[in-house]
């Protein structure tokens, strides 16, 4: 199992996710892929958040599967994606904001097992404003773009009201 990482770290952004390389190439047509958890292969991502991909290359056509971990506290950035996404709670709760707020009073808390619907170019902030940490498993047709609303403000990190 994941064991959170708790440090504070300089936001690097979901750019870096783009610049990995999967954790593990496409399997053929009739080829099954199995990872069991402690082979995913976990990146920094700033603020303590970690992202993993799991199949395919966010910055390539295609189909991408992505797991993005945040610490207890830790949310994303107002942001939005060029694509759209789908999102499974895997662990913990999720909470969503669909505004550029940055306020955790504003969001939605999703528990393990929740689905949402991310549409691109709809600008949102996620993670986990309780207790306890949340791992999401994300979907979607590469080539991935993530445009931050608030680049000098990092990416992720502990939310606050910014309007």
């Amino acid at each position: 199992m994941f064991k959170p990482f708790r440090s504070s770290m300089a936001a690097l952004g979901l750019a870096s996710l783009l610049a990995m390389s999967p954790s593990f190439s496409a399997p053929g047509d009739k080829d099954f892929l199995v990872i069991p958890p402690e082979k995913i292969a976990w990146k920094d991502a700033g603020g303590g958040a970690k992202l993993a991909v799991v199949y395919g290359d966010p910055a390539q056509p295609g189909m991408y599967v992505i797991r993005a971990y945040f610490p207890p506290g830790v949310m994303s950035a107002p942001h939005f994606h060029g694509e759209d996404r789908h999102i499974v709670v895997v662990q913990g709760t999720w909470n969503a904001g669909t505004d550029d707020s940055w306020d955790p009073k504003a969001t939605t808390p999703l528990k393990q097992g929740s689905y949402m619907f991310h549409p691109a170019g709809a600008v949102h902030f996620d993670g986990s404003a309780g207790d306890e940490g949340a791992i999401v498993q994300i979907v979607g047709m590469g080539p991935s773009k993530t445009t931050f609303l608030f680049p000098k403000e990092g990416n992720f990190g502990k939310p606050r009201k910014l309007n």
